[in-house]
């Protein structure tokens, strides 16, 4: 089994959005760190690598001037960014050789602990577990990447920023583990 799944519509992203794509590529190659820790076996490690790379494959039907927008987005932008879940999940099932858990990281990484995410204000443990792993990753790649709106924090704020979420928007025992394992400062997770 190939480790890394490749779709036309990840080389369209790339073509569309290349921050968007290697974000997606930051976010594999962090969850085949995180598979490993874990001991997933061969396919539960090719379905969280896998959904982590097409997590925002959704972005593709978002307009360039949003993914792009140097400055905060309007309302009415944020509805339409907060679609891209379920635009990605149906892009998903029109593919035969696409799983189910890979189109549910998909669909639900943008999901809270405490309910507060989106799309279907899922919480705790109905949020499948490889999807919260996902938002877990997914958003500090996002802290500390450089974008036109923000200028990225540093590592050490990315992982206070987990930390100070853990339980609310983020798996606090998921957290505890990607902080173990990418924070130089891993003391930090004997705290949560």
């Amino acid at each position: 089994m190939q480790l890394v799944l490749t779709t036309k519509e990840m080389y369209q992203l790339m073509e569309k959005d290349s921050d968007t794509y290697d974000h997606s590529v930051r976010v594999s190659s962090m969850a085949k760190l995180v598979a490993a820790e874990l001991k997933l076996n061969q396919r539960e490690t090719f379905q969280l690598v896998n959904g982590c790379l097409l997590h925002d494959v959704g972005k593709l039907r978002v307009p360039l001037e949003i993914l792009q927008k140097p400055s905060a987005l309007e309302p009415h932008e944020w509805d339409l960014m907060r679609l891209h879940p379920i635009i990605g999940a149906k892009l998903l099932h029109q593919k035969s050789f696409v799983d189910e858990v890979i189109i549910g990281i998909v669909t639900y990484h943008h999901e809270r602990w405490d309910g507060k995410g989106y799309p279907y204000g899922l919480r705790g443990d109905s949020i499948p577990i490889f999807a919260r792993i996902c938002a877990i990753i997914d958003s500090f790649d996002s802290m500390v990447s450089k974008r036109p709106y923000h200028k990225g924090l540093s590592v050490n704020e990315a992982m206070e920023q987990l930390t100070q979420n853990a339980g609310t928007q983020f798996d606090k025992d998921y957290v505890r583990l990607f902080i173990r394992l990418f924070d130089p400062m891993s003391l930090r997770s004997e705290s949560l």
